[in-house]
């Protein structure tokens, strides 16, 4: 199915100008919700392990949870597909 984007610019002729624009694509929000990018481009991810049963855990082993680790690059990859505007 081919999409058009319609204009309507002429003052003297009520005339529709049809152009054709490629597809818009999806972003994975499963994927948006669990990524982000840094300044530089890399893609940060959240560790897991910090949910719940913090109370056993040391105040070292919650502190080091809450950094933000770099996705491998062999997974960045992968993310990119599914976050095309990131």
């Amino acid at each position: 199915m081919m999409r058009y984007n319609r204009r309507n610019r002429s003052n003297i002729l009520d005339c529709v100008v049809l152009k054709p624009i490629m597809p818009k694509l999806k972003t994975r929000k499963a994927a948006a919700k669990r990524f982000r990018a840094t300044g530089s481009g890399k893609i940060v991810r959240r560790k897991a392990f910090k949910n719940h049963l913090l109370e056993h855990k040391s105040s070292k082993k919650k502190r080091d949870l809450s950094k933000m680790p770099v996705v491998n690059e062999c997974d960045a990859e992968n993310v990119r597909m599914m976050l095309p505007y990131l």
